[in-house]
């Protein structure tokens, strides 16, 4: 069977894995399926688990805050902030979803910071139109 070179790429490194024998991964339009000789094909994954299988028949798991995906002679190029790589699906699903506790716990901080610095804007707007009107 045929084998393609998967690239990994994150904020900080660029990881390659040769003798990869076929990835599954999701994007907006569901899950799909990559062997080697596939076509060129781009797309944006889905914020999630893909994976991926070796010549020994082992998959591998990949958890993404998204990823933007590119396949071209053989070579599947993923670009992303950063992942984590593991064999245990159980392991890495875990701290996939940790991970998205610990960003959502964040995005909640940020709206809340957004909020008040939007009350405080208005506050300001209103104090300024009402001083600027003379009697």
């Amino acid at each position: 069977m045929k084998d393609f070179t998967l690239i990994l790429r994150d904020a900080s490194s660029v990881r390659r894995i040769e003798g990869v024998r076929s990835f599954v991964g999701e994007d907006g339009s569901g899950s799909f399926g990559i062997l080697a000789g596939h076509a060129r094909f781009m797309t944006c994954l889905s914020f999630g688990l893909a994976c991926f299988r070796d010549g020994e028949e082992s998959w591998h798991y990949l958890a993404m805050p998204g990823a933007v995906l590119y396949f071209l002679d053989n070579r599947l190029n993923l670009s992303t902030r950063r992942y984590l790589l593991d064999d245990d699906y159980q392991r890495i699903s875990g701290e996939l979803r940790h991970q998205l506790l610990v960003e959502e716990e964040k995005l909640r901080g940020m709206k809340e910071s957004l909020q008040q610095l939007e009350q405080e804007i208005l506050k300001r707007m209103w104090k300024i139109g009402h001083e600027g009107i003379s009697p």
